[in-house]
């Protein structure tokens, strides 16, 4: 990661005995794309707001390019209109009685720049998320994808130092959501913007994230790439919050070894540390023998058809498991299978 553009220190966010956010810390680097995932209530929508000033924090810091925005310690904490950060919102805040040029142009002329300047800057904004042609448009007459355009548009029309996202995609339907998560991951890539987001999708955060920050109940549970926090999570929360996850009860009987629930032995990529759970993806589970470890005779209890995968839930040895494979060679329920999976995806959940 390069050097920090974002440095969140011991933040701290209280509503009255409730505390929302605690402890939190965590950087950005310089063009990179963090996005805090987690469900309702686990405080990262208001980190999010701390950081653009529009929450009061109660301890902590939060300093954007070296500078502090808010300390606790020295009692400092900067305006939001003086942090050189633009959000985005769930609601898109479009103003209806405008046209797109003119909401786009607003915080432009907010900030007093020449004629040219506004009309060459937002133009350059509606270019890079194609609406220039709808300029003179109102915007009450645009669809909800195009609504969010223009807030996008009009979030990095000005060059701010950082740009901040909360759930900005979530009043989409799912097609529109999954085109514009592309658009999005294309134009903070070409712009090389540092950037924030929130959301509890999490698919769309393993899809457009250079890490991933997951939270739950005010802390953070793990911070890494989609990758290691998809195949390596650290916790039972994140291995059954994101993604999907058979979770299986037992116990380590020593480096590599884990005794299910019902007698089954799983060999798993771990040491002899403790723990008294593991993971394993759905998707990572095949139904017919291969070679190696963790090979287990059930038979399909149920299977369910999803179009792009079909679902079974298999009865074996350790109980229950669903299993996750492409839709073909269907098999019916009440089929005997070998349910299979490598010591590599059986990953032991810490204590």
């Amino acid at each position: 990661m390069s050097e920090a553009r974002i440095d969140v220190r011991d933040l701290v966010v209280r509503y009255g005995d409730q505390v929302a956010v605690n402890g939190v810390s965590f950087t950005v680097g310089r063009g990179e794309h963090v996005t805090l995932l987690g469900p309702s209530g686990c405080g990262k929508t208001t980190t999010l707001r701390a950081i653009a000033g529009l929450e009061q924090p109660s301890g902590g810091s939060i300093h954007i390019d070296g500078q502090a925005m808010y300390d606790a310690s020295v009692r400092r904490n900067v305006p939001t209109e003086h942090r050189g950060v633009s959000m985005v919102f769930q609601s898109y805040a479009v103003w209806p009685h405008m046209t797109v040029f003119d909401n786009v142009a607003y915080g432009l002329r907010v900030r007093k720049q020449s004629t040219n300047e506004i009309r060459a800057n937002a133009e350059k904004a509606l270019d890079l998320v194609q609406m220039r042609h709808l300029a003179d448009r109102p915007a009450s007459k645009l669809s909800g994808g195009q609504q969010q355009r223009v807030a996008l548009a009009r979030a990095i029309a000005f060059s701010p130092t950082v740009v901040l996202f909360d759930e900005p995609l979530s009043n989409l339907d799912a097609k529109l959501r999954a085109e514009m998560r592309v658009e999005l991951r294309e134009l903070q890539r070409r712009l090389d913007i540092t950037s924030v987001y929130v959301t509890h999708d999490q698919e769309e955060a393993l899809a457009i994230s250079d890490r991933v920050i997951v939270m739950n109940v005010g802390v953070i549970e793990q911070i890494g790439t989609p990758e290691a926090i998809y195949n390596r999570p650290n916790s039972r929360f994140v291995a059954d919050f994101v993604g999907s996850a058979n979770l299986i009860k037992g116990r380590v009987t020593g480096p590599g070894l884990f005794e299910a629930e019902g007698g089954t032995v799983l060999r798993t990529t771990a040491g002899s540390e403790s723990g008294s759970e593991v993971a394993v993806r759905t998707a990572y589970i095949d139904l017919v023998p291969q070679p190696g470890d963790n090979q287990l005779p059930g038979h399909v209890r149920q299977r369910m058809f999803h179009g792009d995968f079909v679902q079974y839930i298999v009865e074996c040895a350790c109980g229950r498991l669903i299993v996750r494979r492409p839709p073909v060679n269907l098999l019916d329920e009440g089929t005997p299978v070998t349910v299979s999976f490598s010591p590599e995806r059986t990953v032991l959940l810490r204590g």
